[in-house]
């Protein structure tokens, strides 16, 4: 059991272990496929500026909240609110983790398994990727397996604690993810699509802006970041008191987007450089279509398709493995520090009951196809609970704290290191989030229940 509450050995470390937490397979798998469905370089543009003003700010609200209680999420609320209910804020955020890590190691398993068969050569020898997907997330005891392989390794960092665990892992896989998103950069401008691949993410068509292009670019700057879940507000509670809040959120956004980005540019010059391919495949595009892509746009040089397409799953892997750690530390945290067992106990509660879930959720693929809520499966019930209900008003409620009921005293002083660093920013952020954040997630939430219906 770690003694005393536990804390970041170093900012770079700080900044690695919340970038990894936003780099997830929402940067690698949902980017590229909003991007391909909202006409490339106009929504990228709306995106960036969109993260600017919706999601930096619920960043720092998270950040404040969890420096200045050094506690969980939950902790968090009943201090800075006690006997209100606010803290319902914090439970929400657990929960959401809790719900959301459940069935993204089910994705996560996913990414385990193409980059084993990528590596093996076996992905390579398939021609029929359709069916070859099918087979394998409709086998529930393969796919079942490689989830529970994937949650295995999650528990083993969380268990190690922060330091030992979370940081060290942080330092080591997130330039490992940047530096194979680099040499896959590279790889894409050989490829007969590259040319194609650049105008359509560079140049902005602003013909195709529309109002659901925007409110789609809202949408992916505020579920890519990981806001709402508690990570932030958790990781945030590591920081030391001399960790520049502000400069720091704008840095993990800045990775965030480099990775939301680059994939972009894997992609669109892979499926620019194929025939009959459209760039906007849909989710499919990462299992189905892009083994097929790889093959094609490399059949020429079959031995740099197969690196390119084992790179290019480890990079989905470990994006979706240091996302997976802050879902589990975030749960993880208030069980071990709320109800008072060690972080061994904690991590091992966490990790049993979210892969019960998650064996649900694998096996509504399979036997329990049948099985539905509302027309929706299990997974598709836990997805569409978590991202469309928990997630957004949670955001909505968090910047309505921060911004109405939070001491601005608690805000500024936090926010400016009380008072060592210029207070320039304050201003800015307490308008965004008083004003224009909870308006945006109002409209984001509004759509995703529309979309449902």
């Amino acid at each position: 059991m770690e003694e005393g509450h536990a804390n970041f050995g170093s900012r770079m470390g700080a900044i690695l272990a919340a970038a990894g937490s936003a780099v997830g397979l929402g940067n690698v798998w949902r980017f590229p496929t909003e991007v391909g469905n909202n006409g490339g370089a106009a929504f990228i543009l709306v995106y960036v500026i969109c993260i600017l003003v919706i999601g930096i700010p619920i960043m720092v609200s998270e950040f404040v909240i969890g420096r200045h209680t050094q506690s969980n999420m939950i902790d968090g609320f009943r201090r800075l609110a006690p006997g209100k209910w606010w803290r319902i804020i914090g439970y929400q955020g657990v929960i959401a983790a809790f719900i959301i890590l459940s069935y993204y190691i089910v994705v996560s398993g996913w990414t385990l398994y193409y980059s084993v068969e990528s590596v093996a050569g076996q992905l390579a020898e398939n021609r029929r990727y359709d069916e070859y997907f099918q087979a394998f997330v409709s086998n529930p005891w393969l796919s079942l397996a490689y989830a529970v392989v994937f949650m295995a390794i999650v528990h083993v960092v969380i268990s190690r604690g922060v330091q030992k665990g979370i940081e060290k892992c942080s330092k080591v896989m997130m330039p490992m993810l940047l530096l194979i998103i680099g040499i896959l950069v590279v790889c894409a401008f050989s490829m007969p699509g590259i040319d194609d691949g650049l105008v359509f993410l560079l140049k902005p068509d602003f013909s195709k802006l529309t109002v659901s292009v925007v409110l789609s670019a809202m949408g992916q700057a505020f579920f890519s970041l990981s806001l709402a879940m508690g990570c932030m507000c958790t990781y945030a509670s590591y920081f030391s008191p001399k960790t520049k809040l502000v400069s720091s959120a704008m840095s993990v956004a800045v990775i965030d987007t480099i990775v939301a980005v680059f994939s972009g540019f894997i992609i669109f010059p892979a499926v620019f450089s194929v025939p009959g391919i459209e760039a906007d495949a849909g989710p499919g595009l990462v299992f189905i279509t892009l083994p097929s892509v790889f093959d094609m746009a490399f059949h020429s040089v079959p031995f740099l398709g197969y690196v390119f397409s084992g790179l290019f799953y480890l990079l989905l892997f470990l994006a979706a493995l240091t996302s997976a750690m802050s879902l589990h530390e975030s749960v993880t945290a208030y069980v071990h520090e709320s109800l008072g067992m060690s972080r061994r106990k904690a991590s091992f509660l966490v990790s049993v009951s979210c892969m019960a879930l998650g064996m649900m959720c694998c096996l509504s693929f399979g036997p329990l196809r049948e099985v539905t809520v509302a027309g929706m499966t299990i997974f598709d019930l836990f997805d569409f609970f978590s991202s469309k209900i928990l997630l957004p008003l949670g955001g909505f409620l968090l910047v309505i704290f921060t911004g109405h009921y939070l001491d601005g005293r608690i805000v500024k002083d936090e926010i400016t290191n009380r008072g060592t660093i210029p207070s320039r920013v304050y201003g800015v952020f307490i308008f965004l989030v008083r004003w224009v954040v909870p308006v945006a997630i109002t409209m984001i939430f509004v759509r995703g229940i529309i979309e449902m219906l």
